[in-house]
């Protein structure tokens, strides 16, 4: 069986989804407020390194867990729905089947409760 990772196409496609993905986050007046004056570089980098990992692929992430790396952002359900909306138009756009960006939003569900500090 292949990992998700594998089936989306690996490090180029996940390289290119984080990129087009921020695109979309940073144009989102629901979301946008959150990433001004962040380094997106270095975001984009972690987030790479991140959704690897989670999506079973080499995992070199070393970042704080999620409660951590959004404590005090105060983000709520609406907000978190708005950036899993972003990341599945994305894979769509790039071709990702539906039963993958499914799987997708199943491992973000799985972090909402630690994301949204409950």
């Amino acid at each position: 069986m292949t990992s998700l990772y594998e089936r989306i196409g690996g490090e180029a496609a996940v390289d290119k989804a984080v990129d087009i993905f921020y695109d979309k986050v940073i144009a989102d007046e629901r979301i946008s407020a959150f990433f001004e004056n962040i380094d997106m570089f270095a975001l984009a980098r972690k987030q790479k390194l991140f959704l690897t990992m989670v999506f079973g692929g080499p995992s070199d992430y070393s970042g704080d867990d999620m409660r951590t790396a959004h404590a005090g952002m105060g983000i709520n359900d609406d907000q978190f729905n708005a950036v899993v909306e972003n990341l599945a138009g994305t894979l769509s756009e790039l071709g990702v089947s539906a039963d993958d960006i499914g799987e997708v939003a199943k491992i973000a569900d799985s972090v909402r409760d630690e994301v949204l500090n409950r």
